[in-house]
């Protein structure tokens, strides 16, 4: 008989978008960090993507002095993949963005796939009361901030990984960037099955327009065939219906309060779980499986949880 298709669900737990006067439900100290990545396991989350921020004001953080604590947490209670961003903030350099990565060596890291505008200033026209002094300049400073993401940027992140095993959820926020991937696997750099994360909805990247999904999906089969798996996240309102659309169309899904801190119209998501559990129904609901971590490994022919430096 048959066997359903294994779907591979993310939850980025936290990020370096939202601000924590936008939600009380946003992680910000170690330990909420990491009980949230553990119960985003436990709702059906095979890989959590993980940043780290400042427990004192929920700033964004890249040292791996803050990454520690909450690292050994989860590997100690869970199962879970981790992934590591190399995103970070788009105020940092890559070089500080690198430095967890570098050092403890994930199953996973995060990896951008070229420089954009990165816009969240809109956000300040819902969220006018912000409790701390770096949260206004943070997200005014997007109408002028370029991300930084060159193509040196990148080599420099693949070699330093390069003999880790760490293979990455290589994010492609528009079409531009799935030719520069391609660049990369042409020179050998990025070796399949890769994972793509196709991004929908940041102001500077694609919409998430259902055409804008099929654009993606079609430019990366011709461009890759079946040497990657296809993975989706969409920002804010976006998150669920393009979610549903790319695991309908045989792709896996991203969801977490790092890419929405929605639950439905107007509703904040009262933790990650939550989301992990509405796209877990949508999933299921259309036939198919939730893969387990270890389905993760195999899908995405990863080192095991057994050769991190964490």
């Amino acid at each position: 008989m048959a066997q359903p298709r294994k779907v591979v669900i993310t939850c980025a737990v936290t990020g370096s978008i939202h601000t924590p006067s936008m939600s009380p439900h946003l992680p910000i100290t170690a330990e909420e960090i990491a009980e949230a990545a553990i119960g985003a396991a436990e709702a059906g989350a095979a890989v959590v993507h993980l940043h780290a921020r400042d427990p004192k004001d929920g700033r964004p953080d890249q040292s791996p002095e803050r990454f520690a604590p909450f690292l050994k947490v989860i590997k100690q209670r869970s199962n879970v993949v981790v992934n590591i961003t190399t995103g970070g903030a788009p105020t940092m350099s890559v070089e500080e963005r690198l430095r967890p990565v570098a050092q403890f060596k994930p199953e996973v890291a995060s990896l951008n796939m070229g420089s954009m505008n990165f816009g969240l200033f809109p956000m300040l026209a819902r969220f006018k009361d912000l409790k701390h002094e770096w949260e206004r300049p943070y997200l005014e400073g997007s109408k002028e901030r370029i991300f930084k993401n060159t193509f040196a940027d990148i080599e420099m992140i693949l070699r330093t990984c390069a003999e880790n095993g760490t293979r990455f959820e290589i994010e492609c926020y528009d079409i531009g960037h799935l030719y520069t991937l391609a660049h990369f696997v042409e020179r050998g750099l990025v070796k399949p099955p890769f994972f793509v994360q196709s991004v929908f909805g940041i102001l500077g990247g694609i919409g998430a327009h259902p055409e804008d999904v099929m654009h993606m999906k079609r430019t990366a089969d011709r461009l890759f065939g079946d040497s990657y798996r296809w993975s989706v996240l969409a920002a804010g309102r976006n998150q669920l219906p393009v979610a549903a659309q790319a695991a309908a169309m045989g792709g896996n899904v991203r969801v977490g309060l790092e890419d929405s801190i929605w639950i439905g119209p107007g509703q904040l998501a009262k933790s990650n779980a939550e989301q992990v559990t509405q796209v877990r129904k949508i999933i299921e609901g259309l036939g198919l499986a939730v893969a387990t971590p270890d389905d993760a490994r195999e899908i995405l022919q990863l080192k095991g949880g057994d050769r991190v430096e964490f």
